[in-house]
C-alpha cells in the first residue's frame, strides 16, 4: 500500500507483483482503502492483469468521499443547498507546490467540492478558489482520520480555515469538503457524539473471544487496540482428562470455570470416541453466564450458575447441597486458582482436577503498544482475568511499567482488580457484574457519568 510522504512501491511494481503472484497459481487479493475505482488506481492495475490474461473480479467499496463525509455529519448533496458534488485529488502535482487543476472551472461550480489527499495543500487550495471567484465566506470542513476514533474536524470559511487549523498540524489522511452543506454539520453530526468517541481501549482477550468486545467498542465510538496476552493450547499431557472421560459414570458433578474449559473438554470427548450421552446423570455447574451458554450450546443442561461469577460464589452455591463423598470433575487450565477444589475437598467432596488446556504467551504488537503508551494515547487497558494482568506485564516489561501505571485500568471482578492493584496499577473501573458487557457499560459510565 501507499502512504503520503512515505516511500512505497512504484505503481508499475505493484502491477507486476499482482501478475507474478497470480502466475504462481495463487489467489491474489488487492485490498484497497475505499473504492478501487475512485482515485484508487484500480483501473490501471486491472488493465495489467487483463493484458496478462488473468481472470479477475472487482468488489466495489465505500469511497472515503462518501464514507468520511457521512461520519463527519456532512451530506454532500441536499435538496435546498447542493444538487451536485465534484471530487478532486489534491495530490496531482504538475510542478512543486502547485496542483494540476483548472481552478477557474472548479471555482465557478455551485455544488459541493471534495478534495482528496490535499492536507498539505490546504493553503494553496483555498487561495486558488478565492482568487478565481469563490466567496471567502464559503463554508469549509477538513476531516482528518475520518471514520476512525481519531477523527477530527476543523470547520470555517475559505477566508478563515487556514488560520483555524494552523494551531494543529493537519496530517494525511484528510478530506476537505467545501460548500453550503458544511453548515448542516451541527445538526447532523453523530459519530463524534458517541459515548466513547476518541478513546483508545486496549483489549487483552484472546483472539476468538475478543471479537464481540471489539465490535461493541467500535459501536460506542472507541478505537480498540487488540493486544492479546493469552493463547490457549492443548495441555502437555492429556492422560488425566482422558482417564476422567473414560470413567464419567464415577462422577456426580462436572464443574466448568471458563468457556475454554468447555471447548477443550467437548473437543477431547469427541476425539477419544465419546459423546455427550456419557454426561447423563451428572449435575453441571458453571461460573458465569457465557460459560453456561457454551455448555447449553452443546445441548447440556446447566444445573447451577452462581449469582456472582467467581469461584467463591460457586463454592457457596454448592455448599448448600450435601456433597460429602460425592465426586466432582473440574476440567480447567493447567495453572489456575486452587480455592475451588480445596474448599470442596474441605466440605468432604472428592475432586479431580484435569488439565483441559494451558495458556501461553502469544506475540502481539509490543512495539506499537509501546509507542502508544509512551505518547499517552492509550485511555484504558482492560483485563478480564488475573492471567491477562500477569501476562500483559510479562510481555510489556519493566521499561513500560511507568507508562502503564499512569494509564487507567478496567477490570472484570474483584479478583482481577486485586491482581492489578497488587501490581500497583491504576484500577479505576471494576464491573459490578463480572461479564464483558458489564465491563463495557462500566467504562461508558466512567467517561459519561451524567448520561
Amino acid at each position: 500500500g501507499k502512504k503520503e510522504g512515505v516511500a512505497s512501491m512504484e505503481q508499475g511494481q505493484i502491477n507486476n507483483l499482482l501478475v507474478s503472484k497470480a502466475r504462481e497459481g495463487k489467489t491474489v487479493v488487492r485490498l484497497k482503502g475505499g473504492d478501487p475505482f475512485v482515485f484508487g488506481r484500480g483501473g490501471e492495475e486491472i488493465q495489467s492483469v487483463q493484458e496478462a490474461g488473468i481472470d479477475f473480479i472487482i468488489v466495489p467499496g465505500v469511497t472515503s468521499v462518501t464514507g468520511v463525509a457521512a461520519y463527519a455529519g456532512i451530506p454532500l448533496t441536499h435538496r435546498d443547498l447542493s444538487s451536485t458534488f465534484s471530487v478532486i485529488t489534491g495530490s496531482n502535482e504538475k510542478k512543486q507546490g502547485d496542483i494540476h487543476i483548472d481552478w477557474e472551472k472548479i471555482a465557478s461550480r455551485s455544488g459541493t467540492l471534495v478534495f482528496l489527499m490535499g492536507a498539505r495543500k490546504l493553503p494553496l487550495i483555498v487561495e486558488k478558489l478565492m482568487r478565481f471567484g469563490k466567496s471567502p465566506d464559503t463554508p469549509i470542513a477538513v476531516v482528518q482520520w475520518g471514520t476512525t476514533a481519531r477523527q477530527k474536524t476543523w470547520v470555517g470559511t475559505l477566508d478563515t480555515i487556514v488560520e483555524i487549523s494552523a494551531k494543529d498540524k493537519i496530517l494525511p489522511p484528510a478530506l476537505t469538503i467545501i460548500g453550503e452543506v458544511v453548515n448542516l454539520k451541527p445538526v447532523i453530526e453523530w459519530y463524534e457524539h458517541l459515548p466513547l468517541f476518541g478513546k483508545t481501549v486496549v483489549v487483552t482477550r484472546k483472539g476468538d473471544q475478543a471479537e464481540s468486545m471489539i465490535d461493541r467498542l467500535q459501536e460506542l465510538g472507541a478505537e480498540p487496540f487488540f493486544f492479546p496476552v493469552i493463547e490457549t493450547i492443548a495441555p502437555d499431557d492429556w492422560s488425566p482428562l482422558d482417564n476422567a472421560l473414560n470413567n464419567l459414570s464415577q462422577y456426580q458433578g462436572l464443574i466448568f470455570t471458563s468457556i475454554n474449559g468447555v471447548r477443550f473438554f467437548a473437543e477431547r470427548l469427541i476425539t477419544i470416541g465419546q459423546d455427550i450421552r456419557e454426561l447423563k446423570g451428572l449435575r453441571v455447574f458453571t461460573i458465569g453466564p457465557k460459560t453456561a451458554e457454551a455448555v447449553l450450546d452443546l445441548g447440556i443442561k446447566v444445573d447451577v450458575v452462581p449469582e456472582n461469577f467467581v469461584a467463591e460464589s460457586l463454592i457457596s452455591s454448592i455448599g448448600k447441597e450435601n456433597i460429602k463423598g460425592k465426586r466432582f470433575l473440574i476440567p480447567r487450565a493447567t495453572v489456575a486458582r486452587e480455592i475451588l477444589p480445596e474448599q470442596l475437598r474441605e466440605m468432604g467432596a472428592i475432586v479431580d482436577v484435569a488439565p483441559a488446556y494451558q495458556t501461553v504467551l502469544p506475540s502481539p504488537q509490543v512495539d506499537e503498544l509501546s509507542k502508544r503508551l509512551e505518547s499517552g494515547s492509550i485511555d484504558i487497558i482492560t483485563f478480564t482475568s488475573s492471567s491477562t494482568v500477569k501476562n500483559f506485564l510479562a510481555l510489556t516489561g519493566e521499561k513500560l511499567l511507568p507508562a502503564i501505571k499512569n494509564t487507567k485500568i478496567a477490570c472484570i471482578g474483584p479478583v482481577t482488580a486485586k491482581t492489578a492493584r497488587d501490581a500497583r496499577l491504576n484500577v479505576e473501573i471494576v464491573a459490578e457484574e463480572y461479564t464483558v458487557p458489564a465491563l463495557l457499560d462500566s467504562i461508558e459510565t466512567f467517561f459519561n457519568p451524567n448520561s
